[in-house]
Protein backbone atom coordinates (compact mmCIF):
# COMPACT_ATOMS: atom_id res chain seq x y z
CA UNK A 1 0.00 0.00 0.00
CA UNK A 2 1.35 3.44 -0.99
CA UNK A 3 0.00 6.62 0.59
CA UNK A 4 1.08 10.25 0.59
CA UNK A 5 1.32 12.20 3.83
CA UNK A 6 1.01 15.91 3.13
CA UNK A 7 3.11 18.19 5.31
CA UNK A 8 2.79 21.96 5.64
CA UNK A 9 5.86 23.63 7.12
CA UNK A 10 5.87 27.04 8.77
CA UNK A 11 9.52 28.10 8.98
CA UNK A 12 12.64 27.89 6.84
CA UNK A 13 14.14 25.27 9.16
CA UNK A 14 12.03 23.02 11.35
CA UNK A 15 11.47 19.44 12.37
CA UNK A 16 7.83 18.35 12.32
CA UNK A 17 6.73 15.22 14.15
CA UNK A 18 4.82 13.06 11.63
CA UNK A 19 4.70 9.92 13.80
CA UNK A 20 0.91 9.91 14.21
CA UNK A 21 0.34 10.35 10.47
CA UNK A 22 2.69 7.47 9.64
CA UNK A 23 1.11 5.24 12.28
CA UNK A 24 -2.30 5.98 10.78
CA UNK A 25 -1.12 4.88 7.33
CA UNK A 26 0.28 1.66 8.80
CA UNK A 27 -3.00 1.00 10.63
CA UNK A 28 -5.06 1.64 7.48
CA UNK A 29 -2.84 -0.72 5.48
CA UNK A 30 -3.88 -3.68 7.59
CA UNK A 31 -0.31 -4.98 7.56
CA UNK A 32 0.45 -6.74 10.84
CA UNK A 33 4.09 -7.66 10.18
CA UNK A 34 6.34 -6.13 7.55
CA UNK A 35 8.19 -2.99 6.59
CA UNK A 36 7.26 0.67 6.28
CA UNK A 37 9.38 2.73 3.91
CA UNK A 38 9.17 6.52 4.00
CA UNK A 39 10.54 8.64 1.16
CA UNK A 40 10.89 12.41 0.87
CA UNK A 41 10.92 13.53 -2.80
CA UNK A 42 12.36 16.98 -2.03
CA UNK A 43 16.02 18.01 -2.36
CA UNK A 44 15.85 20.51 0.51
CA UNK A 45 14.06 18.35 3.08
CA UNK A 46 14.72 15.05 4.82
CA UNK A 47 13.43 12.42 7.25
CA UNK A 48 14.81 11.17 10.54
CA UNK A 49 13.95 9.31 13.72
CA UNK A 50 14.86 11.03 16.97
CA UNK A 51 13.52 11.97 20.38
CA UNK A 52 10.01 13.41 20.38
CA UNK A 53 9.44 13.60 24.15
CA UNK A 54 11.36 16.86 24.60
CA UNK A 55 10.78 19.47 21.86
CA UNK A 56 14.09 21.15 22.67
CA UNK A 57 15.88 18.23 20.97
CA UNK A 58 14.46 19.35 17.60
CA UNK A 59 15.52 22.92 18.31
CA UNK A 60 19.05 21.75 19.14
CA UNK A 61 19.26 19.67 15.96
CA UNK A 62 18.15 22.60 13.81
CA UNK A 63 20.46 25.09 15.52
CA UNK A 64 23.50 22.86 15.21
CA UNK A 65 22.82 21.88 11.61
CA UNK A 66 22.61 25.62 10.87
CA UNK A 67 25.95 26.19 12.61
CA UNK A 68 27.49 23.30 10.70
CA UNK A 69 26.03 24.44 7.36
CA UNK A 70 25.20 28.15 7.63
CA UNK A 71 22.85 30.02 5.29
CA UNK A 72 24.38 32.90 3.36
CA UNK A 73 27.83 31.41 3.04
CA UNK A 74 29.50 31.69 -0.36
CA UNK A 75 28.13 28.65 -2.16
CA UNK A 76 28.33 27.87 -5.88
CA UNK A 77 24.58 27.17 -6.06
CA UNK A 78 23.14 30.68 -6.37
CA UNK A 79 19.43 30.12 -5.58
CA UNK A 80 20.01 30.99 -1.92
CA UNK A 81 19.27 27.52 -0.59
CA UNK A 82 22.57 25.65 -1.00
CA UNK A 83 22.70 25.15 2.76
CA UNK A 84 19.29 23.45 2.56
CA UNK A 85 20.55 20.97 -0.04
CA UNK A 86 23.59 20.12 2.07
CA UNK A 87 21.51 19.63 5.24
CA UNK A 88 19.17 17.27 3.39
CA UNK A 89 22.15 15.19 2.26
CA UNK A 90 23.42 14.96 5.84
CA UNK A 91 20.06 13.79 7.22
CA UNK A 92 18.81 11.72 4.26
CA UNK A 93 15.65 11.29 2.16
CA UNK A 94 14.30 7.98 3.44
CA UNK A 95 13.63 5.70 6.39
CA UNK A 96 12.88 2.01 6.70
CA UNK A 97 10.94 0.97 9.79
CA UNK A 98 9.86 -2.45 11.02
CA UNK A 99 6.11 -3.07 11.36
CA UNK A 100 5.02 -5.54 14.01
CA UNK A 101 1.57 -6.05 15.53
CA UNK A 102 0.17 -3.47 13.09
CA UNK A 103 2.44 -0.59 14.19
CA UNK A 104 5.93 0.73 13.49
CA UNK A 105 8.52 -0.24 16.07
CA UNK A 106 9.98 2.84 17.74
CA UNK A 107 11.95 3.27 20.93
CA UNK A 108 10.29 4.73 24.01
CA UNK A 109 11.33 8.30 23.24
CA UNK A 110 11.47 8.09 19.44
CA UNK A 111 9.35 9.82 16.85
CA UNK A 112 9.44 10.25 13.07
CA UNK A 113 10.36 13.73 11.87
CA UNK A 114 10.00 15.59 8.61
CA UNK A 115 12.99 17.93 8.40
CA UNK A 116 12.33 21.17 6.52
CA UNK A 117 15.39 23.14 5.44
CA UNK A 118 13.88 25.52 2.86
CA UNK A 119 10.39 26.45 4.00
CA UNK A 120 7.76 27.36 4.55
CA UNK A 121 6.33 25.00 1.95
CA UNK A 122 3.76 22.34 1.20
CA UNK A 123 5.59 19.02 1.10
CA UNK A 124 4.81 15.34 0.81
CA UNK A 125 6.14 12.10 2.18
CA UNK A 126 5.51 8.80 0.43
CA UNK A 127 4.72 5.94 2.81
CA UNK A 128 4.88 2.36 1.50
CA UNK A 129 3.74 -0.40 3.83
CA UNK A 130 4.61 -3.97 2.81
CA UNK A 131 3.75 -7.34 4.29
CA UNK A 132 6.67 -9.53 5.06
Amino acid sequence: MLKVVNVRTNRRNELLDITDAVRQVVKESGVRSGICVLYCPHTTAALTVNENADPSVSVDINEHLSELVPAGKRYHHLEGNADSHIKSVLVGPSLTLIVEDGDVILGTWQGIFFCEFDGPRSRKVYVKVMEG
